[in-house]
């Protein structure tokens, strides 16, 4: 299956991520990370996640998926526009090639169905990415998350000790949206075959 896939990051408070996690997760950077998906050019594919250990693995924790026909695509010249319900995501590749970023840390993800959690192991992607702009927004009736990314730039984003303890919160989209975005970290786009 050919997957043209587009990737941004971006930092929030890691106490928040922490309040979300559920029991036998660890948080192990203040990130929040979206993939969107084209597969074989028409089906879509979108999914929210953040970095994590448990159960003795380190990974990505999924939070939430969307897919067709809940999730809609527009093309503006170069940029592609991902909209679902609450969110909306534009991504314009920048024609910058390079290599996808190095996870140490990433044995895959882990995701819950049906009150069962599954865990898939991480894909080895060796196409180059193409950096992107990109600018998005999460619109729930209290507000989200929102922000834009600066000039191409990959940021770094540091693990912080714990200062603040949150009330716990169920590990959904909403409650996920609702953490403010820092900085945009990180975004681009890589085509591969899955």
């Amino acid at each position: 299956m050919r997957v043209e896939q587009f990737v941004v990051a971006y930092q929030v408070d890691q106490d928040r991520i922490r309040a979300m996690l559920p029991e036998g997760f660890t948080s192990l950077r203040p990130v929040m990370r979206v993939n969107a998906e084209i597969r074989n050019h028409r089906r879509l594919y979108l999914e929210l996640n953040t970095p994590v250990s448990g159960f003795e693995k380190r990974g990505w924790l999924n939070l939430a998926s969307w897919s067709s026909p809940e999730l809609t695509i527009d093309r503006e010249g170069a940029s592609m526009i991902f909209r679902a319900e609450h969110l909306e995501f534009i991504f314009t590749p920048t024609g910058s090639l390079g290599a996808c970023p190095a996870e140490r840390d990433n044995d895959g993800c882990f995701y819950f169905e049906g009150g069962a959690m599954r865990f898939v192991p991480a894909e080895q992607i060796g196409s180059r990415k193409e950096s992107c702009d990109c600018m998005f927004s999460w619109k729930y009736p209290l507000g989200g998350a929102h922000g834009i990314s600066i000039g191409g730039k990959t940021l770094p984003a540091l693990p912080s000790l714990p200062k603040m303890t949150w009330p716990k919160v169920e590990p959904t989209a909403e409650n996920a949206a609702m953490i403010p975005c820092v900085q945009v970290l990180g975004q681009y786009k890589v085509v591969f075959e899955r």
